[in-house]
């Protein structure tokens, strides 16, 4: 089994979307950071890569979405605690991204959703599964 996963983006302006994801909290790797694409660091399992839609196209022979007009992907994260999905869903808009869905309170899962500057989606989930409804 694996133990790393990349996801990779395309972004239209590279500098700014590096800013947005420094500023909710990733990390840059240089080593894999160039005028072209940046490493952004979640931990050490989960990395995105952000690539310009030029360079982005060397890795596809088909047309690149636009995740402002279509979704192709929601990508979800787990966090520890709701103040935390708070947390970082206040910083994430005022670095410019957007709410795109309304948080929902299942009782035992929370989950807020918002887009990157490119409209990337993420899902930002807590789950207190001691909390799951039983199933009878």
């Amino acid at each position: 089994m694996t133990s790393k996963i990349f996801i990779n983006l395309p972004v239209k302006d590279l500098q700014k979307s590096m800013d947005f994801y420094t500023k909710i909290g990733f990390g840059n790797n240089p080593q894999f950071t160039n005028e072209f694409a940046a490493c952004m660091v979640l931990n050490e399992s989960i990395f995105v890569m952000l690539l310009t839609y030029k360079y982005f196209q060397n890795f596809t022979k088909k047309e690149i979405a636009d995740a402002k007009k279509t979704t192709q992907v929601l990508l979800a994260i787990e966090f520890e605690s709701i103040e935390k999905i708070k947390e970082l869903v206040e910083i994430a808009t005022e670095a410019g991204g957007e709410i795109y869905m309304d948080a929902a309170d299942y009782g035992w899962m929370y989950q807020h959703s918002l887009a990157d500057l490119d409209g990337h989606q993420w899902e930002l989930g807590y789950m207190d599964m001691s909390r799951f409804p039983q199933q009878q």
